[in-house]
């Protein structure tokens, strides 16, 4: 399934560090052989200060002990830089170190300044040595280091691009730690500065936008609100445009928080115009599963998909996370969407259908017959389907049923303020 593979699409909008994890699910699920994998991992690695990781790789690689002299050169070159980084940032940082006098700065980032220079001789040089020794510290690999220096740079800086790019340099690390809280809270910081009159440019600020979106990815499909939250930011009208013009493949994934998040309904009716729009612009198993359903209504497709669909999901990192149960392993989104899928194809069938033959219907639903009267049982008590079971001719009779005032308005409303957007 390496046709359906987002990582060439995904890759070049994140910091080389935060590939490396798609990596290591890409070469787990065996989607390219080992060998691709590990040239791909060495070729990222050239470009970082991860020098000890790249000759283990260069090892497994090429299976020998010995290392290419370029790389052992490499590696003494970054231990003299995070030497002369570290010697040059020591002030401050044996000041940031210390309980009580972090304790004397304040709000104020022009008072810090003039305090640190008259009480600590700590200056301009000595907090740009702290953002190079951050950095440097992030290209080694120490995330844990690198967002420490980052959060205390920030709030000493008043270089305000200098802050941006080490806001970006702690989200990335806070990523790769598997930090979703904090994460979280750096990604809606950025998000504010991003979406701000005063950033740089319209096409700085549509370019940053694409990049915040796929970072958010790790986030949203680890933390535990986040499928609710990728479709807060994804479906604002700005993000939704930046999507549809500059990176559509990422409708796999808000599509995918559509189907697994059962109480975003109303904007979720927006959403599958956005599906038919792109049909032709952008391909993929799950947009063309809600096409199926809710754009051509061909649900034999839609049955053809749903199984497409779950191949895409386990092999996709994102979505494909798994779960360790002992001596199992379950991908939680799967079974998660498969059914959800399957609620979407039976909604949308009764409602064309009044008459329903279940032995059709579960064909469809890929149910054997007494799996299905079981599921469609329980399915007609706990939903709003107006439906009964006719037991003696083996069908589902669906009562006529009048959408609700109160969505309808909703719904004109929200396609209204999409109008006015456009104009």
């Amino acid at each position: 399934m390496a046709t359906y593979d987002l990582t060439p699409r995904i890759g070049p909008n994140l910091d080389r560090h935060l590939v490396f994890p798609l990596l290591e699910f890409l070469q787990e699920r065996q989607l390219y052989p080992d060998e691709q994998i590990l040239k791909a991992k060495i070729e990222l690695l050239n470009k970082t200060n991860m020098v000890d990781y790249a000759m283990d790789i260069h090892k497994s690689l090429y299976r020998t002990d010995d290392v290419p002299q370029d790389m052992v050169e490499r590696r003494v070159e970054v231990v003299a830089r995070l030497k002369a980084l570290e010697d040059a940032a020591a002030p401050l940082v044996t000041f940031l170190q210390n309980p009580n006098a972090v304790q004397e700065l304040r709000a104020d980032k022009q008072y810090n300044l003039q305090m640190l220079n008259d009480r600590y001789q700590i200056g301009p040089d000595q907090i740009e040595a702290l953002y190079q020794y951050a950095k440097f510290q992030f290209e080694c690999g120490n995330y844990s280091g690198a967002a420490d220096y980052l959060y205390q740079y920030r709030a000493l800086s008043t270089n305000s691009e200098r802050s941006l790019s080490a806001l970006w340099g702690k989200l990335a690390a806070e990523i790769l730690m598997q930090n979703w809280d904090i994460a979280l809270e750096e990604l809606n910081r950025l998000k504010e500065i991003i979406d701000s009159k005063s950033f740089s440019s319209p096409l700085n600020q549509v370019q940053s936008r694409i990049w915040l979106m796929h970072w958010s990815l790790f986030i949203f499909f680890n933390h535990d609100n986040g499928r609710t939250q990728i479709i807060d930011l994804f479906n604002q009208d700005k993000y939704l445009n930046a999507i549809q013009t500059s990176a559509p493949h990422l409708l796999r994934y808000l599509a995918t928080a559509f189907i697994v998040n059962k109480r975003r309904r109303p904007q979720f009716k927006e959403f599958i115009k956005v599906i038919q729009q792109d049909q032709c612009s952008y391909k993929d198993p799950i947009t063309e599963f809600l096409a199926c359903v809710y754009v051509n209504y061909e649900f034999d497709g839609a049955q053809k998909k749903m199984k497409e669909c779950e191949e895409v999901i386990l092999n996709d990192p994102f979505l494909g996370k798994r779960v360790e149960d002992g001596n199992f392993s379950t991908v939680p989104l799967k079974d998660e969407f498969l059914e959800n899928a399957r609620l979407f194809i039976f909604e949308t069938y009764c409602r064309i259908h009044q008459r329903i033959d279940m032995g059709v219907l579960f064909e469809k639903l890929n149910l054997n017959y007494e799996e299905g009267e079981r599921w469609i049982v329980n399915l007609i008590r706990n939903s709003k389907l107006d439906a009964k079971i006719d037991s003696e001719t083996g069908t589902v009779i669906m009562e006529p049923n009048q959408p609700n005032v109160y969505e309808q308005l909703i719904d004109h409303t929200k396609a209204l303020q999409g109008r006015t957007y456009k104009l």
